[in-house]
């Protein structure tokens, strides 16, 4: 059944049980009258963001917004896939449960000299058949030595150790392209140290390599490449299991849940989540992130009760969670309240634009200006819903003022937001402030993403 064909008739009944009108629920939800009639009577297909809208106004505790599915422009951007075994979607068991290392497993890694870098896993018998092995070999491994030539393990980790916090705060201020070679290369030192180390190092080793590779599945979240994210939080949570750290599987499940999350999957974040929330091994940190991961499915449901619940828990949680070490953090660790910046987006995606507005309003002052990815991603949040509360001259303020930090991180999450922003303001292009502001927003739009090639296979 199209779904022109259950959306108008459903919002139509609830409208009229509701007692409103059609100018009336127009300035509720900022839609034009002529929009809405027209999806009332089944000529113009509901949006994703409409229904959510609408359930909001009406009050339908997502009964409106289950009937339309994620547009595409909302759930991001088809990453093309990878066309390797360890991307497993949603089933990811081989990566939680088994040692997926394979010792003849390579890695190659090319950069172009415009700054494009691709990576791609393979077996020796592969890159014998493409001819990498010929280019250059630089073995750090000698036969028969207990670890590398020119490596202690002990130094390296403590020197890698103190690099992380660096990485870390370059990734939120610079394109992912310009962090992802390092980071690729940092993991692969340190796993080929903790092969050849013992003891106690060997297990640092190991687990340090895995923060690097979790950090490298941001990066590559961040260049748009969700199945390069999948494939290096896998990466992750095997080399923390061969450290003897069960807790990063459960945060795998948190982190597969943001990807299904930014995708639109309302039913498979909740799931993961949950799962995360559910396992043995998972502390109270991770309890608390993956509840929030839960709280956002909910919100793309529509389901406030349930969103608001899985918020409290979250917060009960992550007030009553220890500090983690620098090289141990988990989730952002970059300023300002997950919590409350959480909630807003929330707020946005339920349907209420106006109280998110005012929420990012009171917590985007807490985010460091150093933090400059993570604080251009929710101010965008914060314009996306000013402009659909109809505040379109304070929106069109902002526009201005984040442009510039769009452009330095080539966020391809900020991107998709910026999108639904440019979907907005196109409707109200009479006026000043949009004319004035809308060509330098398409022009950022249009201009080639910083890491279209950077991430590619």
């Amino acid at each position: 059944m199209d779904v022109r064909d259950s959306f108008g008739p459903a919002l139509r009944q609830r409208r009229m049980a509701a007692g409103l009108s059609l100018t009336v629920l127009a300035g509720r939800t900022h839609y034009s009258k002529g929009y809405l009639s027209r999806v009332e009577t089944g000529g113009r297909r509901p949006t994703a963001a409409l229904a959510r809208r609408c359930d909001a106004a009406l009050g339908a505790e997502g009964e409106l917004a289950g009937l339309v599915p994620p547009d595409r422009a909302d759930a991001g951007p088809t990453a093309p896939a990878l066309g390797i075994q360890s991307i497993v979607g949603l089933d990811i068991h081989a990566g939680l449960e088994a040692d997926a290392g394979n010792d003849d497993e390579i890695w190659i890694m090319g950069m172009g000299r415009g700054g494009s870098i691709w990576f791609q896993p393979a077996d020796r018998r592969q890159a014998v058949g493409i001819g990498v092995t010929s280019l250059l070999s630089l073995g750090l491994a000698v036969p028969g030595a207990s670890a590398p030539k020119g490596l202690d393990a002990e130094t390296t980790v403590s020197t890698f150790a103190e690099l992380f916090p660096l990485v870390r705060r370059l990734g939120q201020r610079a394109s992912p392209a310009a962090v992802l070679p390092s980071l690729i290369a940092q993991t692969h030192t340190l796993q080929t140290v903790a092969e050849h180390a013992d003891g106690r190092w060997r297990s640092e080793s190991y687990l340090l390599a895995s923060r690097y590779a979790e950090y490298a599945g941001w990066m590559a979240q961040e260049a748009g490449r969700d199945d390069m994210a999948i494939w290096w939080t896998d990466r992750a949570v095997v080399l923390a299991k061969r450290g003897g750290d069960l807790e990063l599987a459960a945060y795998g499940l948190v982190r597969h849940a943001l990807i299904r999350m930014n995708a639109g999957d309302a039913l498979a974040t909740i799931a993961l989540a949950q799962r995360a929330q559910a396992a043995p091994a998972a502390g109270t940190r991770v309890r608390g992130l993956a509840a929030l991961r839960e709280a956002q499915g909910h919100a793309l449901a529509g389901a406030y009760g349930e969103c608001r619940h899985a918020l409290d828990r979250a917060r009960s949680l992550l007030d009553d969670s220890p500090g983690d070490e620098p090289t141990r953090v988990l989730g952002t660790s970059s300023g300002g309240d997950p919590v409350s910046l959480a909630t807003a987006g929330c707020l946005y995606d339920l349907g209420r634009p106006a109280e998110a507005a005012e929420m990012f309003d009171r917590e985007l002052s807490a985010i460091p200006d150093e933090s400059r990815r993570l604080k251009t991603r929710w101010a965008t949040r914060q314009t996306l819903a000013r402009a659909a509360a109809g505040d379109i001259d304070h929106a069109c303020a902002l526009l201005r003022e984040l442009l510039p930090g769009f452009a330095a991180t080539a966020s391809w999450s900020i991107r998709t937001d910026l999108l639904a922003l440019a979907r907005v303001l196109a409707r109200r292009c009479d006026q000043p402030a949009v004319r004035d502001v809308y060509p330098l927003l398409t022009s950022m739009l249009h201009t080639p993403h910083p890491d279209d090639r950077a991430s590619g296979s």
